[in-house]
């Protein structure tokens, strides 16, 4: 498996002909992969809002004015409710995201593992994403039975600076790293659609494909364009944009499974049946993305049956992991830290004051 890509060679491959890209990726996904299976994950917002982080994509950044409120973490009977209806109707994987800049230490992290432990205990595969894990915290995640850690690179290293300003790129790729010595599968893509150059779309894919060992998921998003953050004037992407990433990434990093994200309202039936066919093998489902719409799982569902699809079922690349009991005692090894760059971006501090005076002002409102 070819690991050592080069920009040019994957640039030559982004902008080949579309369908020789597609024919090449579709050769590629059946050497690896089953085209007739496409895996359905839900992924669940276990606690929205209040990210202190500064991401310019990110309607739950408390920084700026989306309409997304700061809420509670959801009951453990919540989740499994939800867990168990999503199941229900084919989903053979749960991810659960909560809006934090780094896990901590304490009860809402307690709450967390026990959720991942609720979710196991249903026979499916758990993820989440809760932003950067040290070690000790990948490691408790394990052992509760967790299969799956989602923690994106979302560009490239050189246009990561242009969209983020409060954690710098070595922090997603240390996470990467402690997720992977814990011995959990890794689930890490990016975000297309947010002003970046094809060469950046390239670099974040080579990124991905040097990783030892590499991802084992690779989510391709379409960027939505949200009201209220800086990036709500973002064009909509067009749809051969996203089938040449999902092609090049099948391409690029052939044994992972190209998961074909966020921004599926936007595409016809017609356009995700390319995305299939150029090597995306999994799809999330559910009314929305953790803030974001989402095609209802009933649309999806008569989607496969026109294309003769069927979901996968859980743990079909992966044995279902093992959970190991009290997880409260970890050691770890040295203290991590996080890095907070200190560079501005011109468009997040300018809708970060805007935030705030759309919050002056319904505050006053609210008091007459």
């Amino acid at each position: 498996m070819k690991t050592d890509w080069t920009l040019e060679e994957v640039m030559a491959l982004y902008e080949r002909p579309l369908l020789e890209l597609v024919y090449e990726a579709a050769t590629v996904h059946r050497l690896h992969h089953n085209p007739s299976e496409v895996q359905i994950s839900s992924l669940l917002s276990i606690k929205t809002g209040g990210c202190p982080e500064d991401c310019g994509y990110c309607p739950q950044a408390s920084r700026y004015h989306t309409g997304v409120n700061n809420e509670s973490m959801m009951t453990k009977q919540q989740v499994e409710i939800a867990a168990k209806r999503m199941k229900a109707l084919g989903a053979s994987r749960m991810c659960m995201g909560a809006a934090w800049r780094n896990v901590k230490d304490d009860a809402d992290f307690e709450h967390v593992l026990e959720l991942v432990r609720t979710v196991n205990d249903l026979d499916m595969e758990v993820c989440a994403t809760l932003g950067m894990v040290t070690p000790a915290q990948a490691r408790k995640l394990a052992d509760a039975g967790l299969y799956a850690y989602n923690h994106n690179l979302d560009t490239s290293e050189d246009y990561y600076k242009e969209i983020i300003s409060t954690r710098g790129y070595e922090d997603r790729l240390k996470t990467l790293d402690n997720v992977r010595k814990a011995k959990l599968t890794v689930c890490s893509g990016g975000i297309v659609g947010m002003g970046e150059s094809v060469a950046d779309r390239c670099k974040m894919l080579i990124t991905l494909s040097k990783l030892d060992p590499q991802p084992e998921s690779v989510p391709i998003n379409a960027l939505v364009a949200v009201e209220g953050t800086p990036m709500e004037n973002q064009q909509p992407v067009p749809i051969w944009d996203m089938v040449r990433m999902v092609a090049v990434a099948r391409i690029v990093i052939p044994t992972a499974v190209i998961r074909l994200s966020a921004g599926r309202t936007s595409m016809s039936r017609e356009g995700q049946a390319l995305c299939f066919m150029a090597g995306a093998g999994s799809i999330f489902a559910g009314d929305q993305l953790l803030t974001t719409p989402n095609p209802d799982i009933h649309q999806d569902l008569e989607m496969f049956d026109i294309l003769g699809l069927r979901p996968v079922a859980p743990f079909a690349s992966h044995p279902k992991p093992e959970i190991e009991g009290d997880t409260a005692e970890v050691d770890e090894e040295e203290s991590t830290k996080w890095s907070r760059p200190g560079h501005q971006i011109e468009a997040n501090i300018a809708y970060t004051k805007l935030g705030k005076e759309k919050r002056k002002a319904l505050k006053a409102s609210a008091k007459k």
